[in-house]
């Protein structure tokens, strides 16, 4: 799901690479109203991002998949708006956020891509909020269970028609807005009528277009190409 890079462009980002982390489940990557020195794109597993909210609740803003870029926001705003965290084992390439101005001055195609995810992070956030806005509980859940599975089927990570998706469903509830429960109930439904299963931190769709249907989604659309840095 990744647009090529020719031999240039990976020798720079080689350059622009100063090594790999390993996170453990649970490790604050990047921490909200903290200024980083790294930007991370993530080579493996998979975290969470979240807001924290007075009363010690939090909002989770988006997800952690495999081939993101974390950290840009610091990069450019000067500290994160927002906290991530680890949700299983994670490896992470490590990048300076010091050479960042050098690549927009001797990459001007890989600074584009940067332009890129940013906008595809703004679009992935617009289709959410209208989600949680617009959609009753079962299209919610729907929508974000359609898009959790059509990204990692993208990534090569499904296995006996399922991929791994290793949340809890506090993570979902906090996402969508909803009670525990709720998002309990609902999954349950969706079990039970044999649209998708999500058990053991695996995901099963054995109805993808009725999935589609629920989650208000073309039955065709696939996730968009992006850059890989």
């Amino acid at each position: 799901m990744f647009d090529d890079v020719t031999k240039e462009e990976l020798a720079f980002l080689q350059r622009f690479k100063t090594g790999e982390l390993v996170a453990e489940p649970k490790s604050e990557i990047l921490a909200e109203g903290a200024s980083s020195a790294q930007l991370y794109t993530v080579l493996s597993g998979m975290g969470v991002r979240y807001k924290s909210v007075p009363d010690g609740d939090r909002q989770v803003v988006g997800f952690v998949l495999p081939g993101d870029f974390v950290g840009l926001q610091s990069g450019v705003m000067g500290e994160m708006q927002h906290t991530v965290e680890s949700t299983t084992l994670m490896t992470l390439c490590v990048f300076n956020r010091s050479e960042l101005w050098s690549l927009f001055k001797s990459q001007p195609a890989r600074a584009f891509d940067l332009t890129h995810l940013a906008a595809t992070e703004e679009h992935l956030l617009g289709e959410a909020l209208t989600a949680v806005g617009q959609l009753e509980a079962i299209g919610k859940i729907a929508w974000l269970l359609h898009r959790f599975f059509a990204r990692l089927t993208a990534l090569r990570l499904a296995r006996n028609d399922g991929v791994p998706l290793p949340y809890r469903q506090q993570d979902f509830a906090d996402a969508l807005g909803l009670s525990l429960v709720h998002t309990n109930k609902t999954l349950g439904k969706l079990r039970d009528d044999g649209v998708a299963d999500w058990t053991d931190g695996r995901l099963i769709v054995p109805k993808p277009a009725e999935l589609a249907r629920l989650a208000q989604i073309g039955p065709d659309t696939k996730p968009l190409p992006r850059p890989l840095i």
